[in-house]
C-alpha cells in the first residue's frame, strides 16, 4: 500500500488547502511571512518535479478585519464581506510576493458554490483552471466572500478544495490543518484516542469520529474534512489531513509527519467518465465516419465531423454521439448550445467566429468531456 510520502511524490496534480489559522497570526491579525515563505519553497519543489499545484487559501476575511480594526468575534454579513474585499487583495499579493522570487506565476481565482452547481459556470471554471495549469501557473483559489451569502456558500475551504480537485482532475488533496489526522476520538479529551493512518472507506463509524471546529479563526472541523474526503474519493482523488503549522508542511509530510490518508478506489479520469456516462442526454450529434475514426484515436469532436444536430440543449448539457450508421457510440458534454451547434456543423473550426460572431472553442465536444 502506498504511503503518504509516495502518494505526494507520485501525484500529477495536487490541491493544497491552507486555513486562516495557519496563514494569519491570531493575536496580531498579520500575515505569517516566515511560514508562507517556507510553503513557497514546498510549492517550488513540487513544480520542479513537474507536478501541477493549486492552492485553496482562506485568509481574506482574517487579513481584512485586522486592517479595518474589526476585532475578534463573529461579524455581520456586510462587515464580513467588507473585510474580505480589503483582505483579498492583500492575500493575492502575499502569494505573488512569496512565489515570484522562485519564478512561479500565480493567478487569483474567486468562486462561489453556484459556480459548481451551474453546469455552464462549472465548465467555465474548469476550462480556466486547466488552462492556467497547462501554462505552469499556480492558481490561488478562494471563495468569493465579497458576494457570497449563506445561501450560496461552500462555507469552508475543506469542501471547496475537494470540489476544486474534482474540477481540475487532481489526484491528491492535502488539507493543512490544526490537527495531524483523524482520531478515533478527540485526543485532547481522550488519551486513548488513536490516529487512523489509512481510510479506504468512509463508514458511519468513521463519520461518527468527526468533531467540530475549536479554532477561533478556522470554520472547518473534522466533520467538514470527512465530507471533503467523500467528495475527493468520489472524484478519484486521495485526501490527506496533516498538521500544517510546522515550517515547510509538505516537506514534513514527505519525511514522515503524522497524517491520515483517505484512498480512492478509482482515478480522476475514470471517475469523470462514470459521472458523464450516468447523465441523461439532452440531445444528440450525428457524426460522419471520419469523426468516428478520429474519436477512436482519442481526438476531440470538431464541428466539421457533425452532420446533424438534435436538440434542444444548452452548453454543458450531455448529448449522445451517434455514428453515421445510427449506432450510439458514446456521450459527451456539448461546448455549444444546440442552435449554435447546428449553425457550425460541417464547418471548419476557423470559420466559427465568422458564423457566430465571436471566437468560440475549436471543439464541439472535448475529448476530456467524452465517454465512448
Amino acid at each position: 500500500m502506498a504511503s503518504v510520502s509516495t502518494t505526494l511524490q507520485d501525484a500529477k496534480r495536487v490541491v493544497i488547502k491552507i486555513g486562516s489559522a495557519l496563514l494569519v497570526d491570531r493575536d496580531t491579525g498579520s500575515l505569517r511571512q516566515d511560514w508562507l515563505q517556507a510553503l513557497a519553497k514546498d510549492v517550488l519543489r513540487l513544480k520542479q518535479r513537474g507536478q501541477d499545484v493549486v492552492l485553496v487559501s482562506s485568509g481574506s476575511i482574517a487579513l481584512g478585519r485586522g486592517v479595518l480594526s474589526l476585532g475578534a468575534g463573529a461579524l455581520p454579513l456586510e462587515q464580513s464581506q467588507a473585510a474580505a474585499a480589503v483582505g483579498q487583495i492583500r492575500l493575492a499579493r502575499a502569494y505573488e510576493d512569496a512565489l515570484a522570487p522562485h519564478d512561479v506565476t500565480t493567478a487569483q481565482v474567486l468562486v462561489t458554490l453556484e459556480d459548481s452547481q451551474d453546469r455552464r459556470r462549472y465548465l467555465n471554471s474548469r476550462a480556466t483552471l486547466r488552462q492556467l495549469l497547462s501554462m505552469g501557473v499556480v492558481p490561488i483559489v478562494n471563495e468569493n466572500d465579497t458576494i457570497a451569502t449563506d445561501e450560496i456558500r461552500y462555507g469552508d475551504n475543506d469542501r471547496l478544495a475537494s470540489q476544486v480537485a474534482v474540477t481540475v482532475g487532481a489526484d491528491l488533496v492535502v488539507l493543512l490543518s490544526d490537527v495531524d489526522g483523524l482520531y478515533t476520538a478527540n485526543p485532547s479529551e481522550n488519551p486513548s484516542a488513536t490516529r487512523l493512518e489509512v481510510i479506504n472507506d468512509i463508514t458511519p463509524e468513521i463519520e461518527s469520529m468527526a468533531g467540530d471546529a475549536v479554532s477561533g479563526l478556522s470554520k472547518g472541523g473534522m466533520k467538514t474534512k470527512v465530507m471533503a474526503a467523500k467528495t475527493a474519493m468520489a472524484g478519484g482523488a486521495a485526501l490527506v489531513i496533516t498538521e500544517g503549522s510546522v515550517t515547510g508542511p509538505l516537506d514534513a509530510l514527505e519525511n514522515g509527519a503524522n497524517a491520515s490518508m483517505f484512498i480512492s478506489e478509482t482515478s480522476p479520469q475514470i471517475a469523470r467518465k462514470r459521472w458523464i456516462s450516468a447523465m441523461k442526454p439532452q440531445g444528440a450529434l450525428t457524426l460522419d465516419d471520419g469523426a468516428v475514426t478520429a474519436l477512436g484515436r482519442g481526438k476531440s469532436l470538431l464541428p466539421a465531423g457533425v452532420t446533424h444536430v438534435e436538440g434542444p440543449f444548452e452548453r454543458g448539457d450531455p448529448v449522445s454521439l451517434i455514428g453515421a450508421n445510427g449506432a450510439n457510440i458514446g456521450m459527451g458534454l456539448a461546448r455549444y448550445k444546440s442552435e449554435e451547434a447546428d449553425m457550425i456543423k460541417g464547418r471548419q473550426s476557423t470559420e466559427i467566429e465568422d458564423i457566430l460572431g465571436y471566437p468560440g472553442r475549436a471543439a464541439l465536444v472535448h475529448r476530456d468531456d467524452m465517454v465512448l
